[in-house]
């Protein structure tokens, strides 16, 4: 029975793992919640970790890369990634991969979002501000931004 068990659950782990990659927490969890015992999941997923099936790094950096893509800050993609359990990720090397810096990343971001106009109220200012910020991006590098785009409001 005990053989039984663990081979539907390495079936649901692969299952899962060919979609995507997945951090060992996510892999728990949604074994938990197909009634598969804790103690036989976490065997099962150490074994395909040791196979190399399941990485808690490649499933972060293939995270952390989708967010960047979408637009994502520094803050939330780290904060993301500890609530699913990855590992700490070094996010300035994937962003140097992918856009620069973060400040070129942010600009981006920026700019797919709002117009260029260098003068606003200081409603709109505001409203820009918090967008960036529920985006991930610091306040201190929105700042830098700002004043990179000469950016004030009245």
């Amino acid at each position: 029975m005990i053989g039984d068990s663990a081979e539907a659950i390495e079936a649901t782990c692969i299952r899962l793992l060919a979609r995507r990659e997945h951090s060992r927490q996510e892999l728990l969890l949604k074994c938990r919640q197909k009634g598969f015992p804790e103690a036989e999941v976490n065997e099962v997923i150490e074994g395909l970790a040791e196979q190399g099936l399941q990485s808690d790094r490649r499933f972060a950096e293939s995270y952390a890369r989708q967010r960047i893509l979408k637009g994502y800050g520094p803050l939330r993609i780290q904060h993301e990634l500890n609530q699913k359990g990855a590992l700490e990720l070094n996010l300035d090397e994937l962003i140097e991969e992918l856009a620069g810096s973060w400040l070129d990343h942010l600009e981006a971001v920026y700019h797919r979002k709002f117009d260029s106009e260098p003068q606003m109220t200081a409603k709109e200012w505001a409203k820009r501000n918090r967008f960036l910020l529920h985006r991930g991006f610091s306040g201190h590098l929105i700042q830098l931004l700002f004043s990179r785009l000469h950016i004030q409001y009245k």
